[in-house]
């Protein structure tokens, strides 16, 4: 099936999906190497969060689009090239503050966009939104909470989260730059003008930030499409590893 040719909405529903899931598979790898326990299971948690919150965006696409699609076959037997993810979220984790870093400034990114489609005339989009808000609210609240408690706490910790947020800041500016499938939803409702939220988000960061005791970091943007399915070589990988059983096993009955 040739993705691109999926009406509007459907191909909303699948990046919006795509972030999800490939986030969701990111946290997915702390599992069992947490720095503490209790964060662990909290990262594990978030993991199933979001990997909850793309079957849903899954499923509806999978019902429009129809001919027998499914959640499975979108999540497994797309290639690299149809994937509309933010390249963002498909960077590896690094260390803990390579992953706190990248999912703070996702997160902030994610509420507006979810309060936005919220108010979509599209119900069923809206619905799964609002449900997600309150999911992502806190997701929000808990990578915020540590950065400021990185930024806010030792030397150590303070670099760290210094240089990770220098290593993660370049990735950013694909947020507001509206690719097709961004160019598409915004004229028929179905979300945001995703140049609209630069400045809120700016402003949510801004606010965290300065609690960390920490810079707006000052690098240069990359210029990025991955909403337009060209990504860095990390996509490749973790769809190689996400997608290897069911591949290898295409008609296996569990």
């Amino acid at each position: 099936m040739k993705w691109d040719t999926c009406d509007p909405s459907e191909q909303y529903l699948l990046h919006l999906g795509d972030d999800a899931l490939i986030l969701g598979h990111r946290l997915s790898e702390w599992c069992g190497h947490g720095p503490i326990l209790e964060e662990d299971i909290a990262l594990s948690n978030l993991a199933l969060d979001l990997v909850g919150l793309a079957r849903h965006y899954y499923q509806l696409a999978a019902k429009r689009i129809g001919s027998g699609m499914t959640e499975d076959r979108l999540a497994y037997w797309r290639g690299e090239r149809d994937f509309k993810n933010h390249v963002m979220v498909e960077q590896p984790n690094g260390d803990f503050a390579d992953t706190m870093a990248r999912q703070f400034l996702f997160d902030a990114f994610h509420l507006l966009q979810l309060e936005a489609i919220e108010q979509s005339p599209d119900a069923d989009l809206a619905a799964i939104a609002r449900k997600a808000l309150k999911e992502t609210t806190y997701r929000a609240q808990h990578s915020s909470e540590w950065v400021v408690r990185m930024g806010d706490g030792t030397e150590e910790s303070h670099s760290r989260i210094s240089a990770a947020l220098q290593r993660i800041w370049p990735f950013t500016d694909e947020f507001f730059l509206p690719a097709e499938v961004d160019r598409l939803a915004a004229e028929r409702g179905l979300g945001p003008d995703v140049q609209s939220l630069r400045e809120p988000w700016l402003e949510l960061v801004r606010e965290v930030l300065a609690k960390a005791q920490l810079s707006l970091p000052d690098m240069p943007q990359k210029l990025l499409r991955g909403k337009s399915g060209i990504h860095s070589e990390s996509l490749g990988f973790l769809l190689s590893e996400m997608q290897g059983l069911p591949r290898a096993y295409p008609d296996a009955q569990w």
